[in-house]
């Protein structure tokens, strides 16, 4: 290839790039700004719904959808920039001003215990993008969905949000029991469970590794190929059984384990067990 067409081509494929990260952006903004009117659609239907309400239930349902609203356009607006911490803290208390209003006026309807804890988990959610793990907003969260719990411990949903504001909390012990509870309900939501133990066996200090083990050696033996589980057990339980016991026929049955499971070995591990058997 000659060099004047090889600058061609590179300046092509340049150009579509570009071209296509334009395009992308467009139509970003166009649906954000498409959701932006339509969240502002909401605040307005919702406050005339407020003022024509004829009972406080009414009432109620109304003053909670403002504040599902209120809190959907700070996420979003926050999410892509549109708006500082100082706004989007308004827009979020506007919503807390609001959820705390349709509670005052039906305080047994635990539905507002739960979109409340929803907005709070949210909250925490966007926080811990800029500071992982550290949001004064899942501890609210938390209360919410247990009372949620508390009153109709059958609410799948609820548990599946209260078990992930605990593992939000790196608390994995009562993640794993929350979770238990929602996959007695749903069989099909186990894979919560699993990520919980799978954490919990990574997250063990090194004098715990016995503990760690139990835990990991559980994910393996129990996790179905198919779970959408974001934690992994294999790296973690290598790194314990090569560094930490030395076990390291054990160490290469959990490569054997994983390379069957197509699951992905750090480098460093099959170099480290590669150079002991040559010495042995």
């Amino acid at each position: 290839m000659n060099k004047t067409f090889s600058r061609r081509v590179k300046w092509g494929s340049t150009a579509v790039l570009s071209a296509g990260a334009v395009l992308l952006i467009g139509i970003l903004i166009i649906f954000f700004q498409g959701w932006y009117s339509r969240s502002d659609f909401e605040i307005g239907r919702a406050g005339r719904a407020i003022e024509a309400a004829k009972n406080n239930t009414q009432r109620s349902a109304a003053y909670a959808d403002r504040a599902d609203a209120y809190s959907e356009k700070a996420r979003y607006l926050r999410l892509i920039k549109h708006v500082e911490g100082e706004e989007y803290s308004k827009l979020f208390d506007l919503a807390m001003q609001d959820y705390n209003q349709a509670m005052a006026l039906d305080p047994d309807n635990t539905d507002l215990f739960y979109r409340r804890g929803n907005a709070y988990y949210s909250r925490a959610g966007l926080d811990m993008i800029y500071a992982p793990y550290k949001s004064d907003f899942l501890v609210p969260a938390k209360a919410d969905f247990s009372r949620v719990v508390d009153k109709n411990p059958k609410n799948a949903m609820a548990l599946d949000m209260l078990g992930l504001t605990e593992a939000s909390m790196k608390d994995w012990t009562q993640a794993i029991s929350v979770f238990e509870q929602e996959a007695a309900l749903k069989p099909e939501m186990r894979f919560r469970v699993s990520d919980a133990y799978c954490n919990r066996g990574a997250s063990y200090p090194r004098e715990k590794h016995d503990l760690a083990i139990a835990d990991l050696n559980r994910v393996i033996q129990s996790r179905d190929p198919s779970d959408p589980c974001e934690c992994e057990p294999y790296n973690p339980l290598l790194a314990i059984y090569i560094n930490e016991t030395q076990e390291y026929d054990k160490a290469q049955a959990v490569v054997a384990l994983a390379q069957r499971s197509k699951k992905w070995i750090a480098p460093e591990y099959l170099e480290q067990l590669k150079e002991l058997s040559a010495h042995q």
